[in-house]
């Protein structure tokens, strides 16, 4: 008996974290999500309703009358429950599911904006194109303006990984050698958690990534910012002279710096985000630290080797210069 309040109290915890509108396709906030979330609740109240006639169905055949229990088992009985029934409920779902995601399957107006999204194992390489027609790339954060739909540009660079936010929309498949468009439109500023939903090896669970939805204004500011230098955080600094020394930008590109990899995330603006390694740590200068140190302890196979050749002083300046990165 001792061990039935364990399960069940793991049991309802895990019930109740669907629950959460952190990532949750019931807790909609763009066009499509809404959509998703209306066929969703047609389809749970179509179940229980299917759930009622076999559980009425099931209480007559154990301990209804021998009438019931005879008409149960007759063929006009299988026939109308075991296939008209079925086959009309799911033509009619088919069918209102097309006619109601008609406008996510094909839509002929322009999106305000596009966005390149590239899936690698385990992080987002995010795109953009700027005001001056230059694009310049952040990393595991996709910043939007609210009310208008923008076109996301899904590719990647190995495996099929799946771009999937469920407060704006359903989810697509990045599949390499080819790019797959997703429009979404954000309907109030927030912050909306997203996932890769196809499972592509080692840390597929760690590779999230954050939706920021902002006023149009503020997100037009922060679009002209992004080809410029970050706003803190000098080369000439101590924690700089070390980025550069120890070769991270070999693999890491810092804009306005000679750092200019391409092979790992873009670290320009990395201060201002509000998660590392693809939404798997708090951005806090001890965790930068942490992940330069014990990485694949932290975020296991990932493609950055650990870096211990730090003493205890450089490693807090390295951090610094990283978390002053905006």
């Amino acid at each position: 008996m001792t061990w039935r309040a364990p399960v069940g109290i793991g049991a309802s915890g895990l019930a109740l974290s669907g629950c959460s509108e952190m990532q949750s396709a019931l807790a909609p906030a763009g066009d499509e999500a809404s959509r998703v979330a209306l066929l969703s609740w047609i389809l749970f109240a179509g179940a229980a309703a299917v759930l009622l006639i076999v559980c009425a169905a099931l209480f007559l055949a154990i301990g209804g009358s021998e009438r019931s229990r005879h008409a149960l088992r007759s063929e006009n009985a299988v026939r109308l429950g075991g296939i008209i029934f079925p086959a009309v409920t799911l033509t009619v779902l088919l069918g209102y599911g097309v006619w109601l995601m008609r406008e996510t399957i094909a839509s002929d107006r322009p999106a305000a904006l596009r966005i390149d999204i590239t899936g690698e194992q385990w992080w987002w390489r995010v795109t953009y194109a700027g005001s001056d027609g230059q694009s310049f790339a952040e990393a595991n954060e996709v910043r939007l303006p609210v009310g208008r739909e923008i076109d996301l540009v899904l590719r990647s660079t190995d495996v099929i990984h799946s771009f999937w936010v469920p407060s704006l929309g359903g989810k697509l498949d990045m599949i390499p050698g080819r790019a797959n468009t997703l429009r979404l439109k954000a309907e109030r500023p927030g912050i909306y958690r997203g996932q890769c939903a196809e499972y592509c090896g080692g840390p597929h669970a760690l590779m999230a990534l954050e939706i920021v939805a902002m006023p149009d204004a503020d997100f037009e500011a922060w679009l002209r910012s992004g080809a410029g230098a970050p706003a803190a955080g000098g080369s000439g600094s101590r924690g700089g002279e070390l980025f550069q020394a120890a070769g991270c930008g070999a693999c890491h590109a810092v804009r306005g710096t000679p750092a200019a990899g391409t092979i790992g995330p873009d670290l320009s603006r990395i201060g201002a985000r509000r998660f590392l390694a693809a939404a798997t740590l708090p951005n806090t200068a001890d965790n930068v630290a942490r992940f330069i140190t014990s990485g694949q302890s932290i975020k296991p196979g990932n493609q950055m080797p650990e870096f211990r050749i730090f003493t205890e002083d450089e490693l807090r300046a390295l951090a610094t210069y990283l978390a002053g990165l905006k």
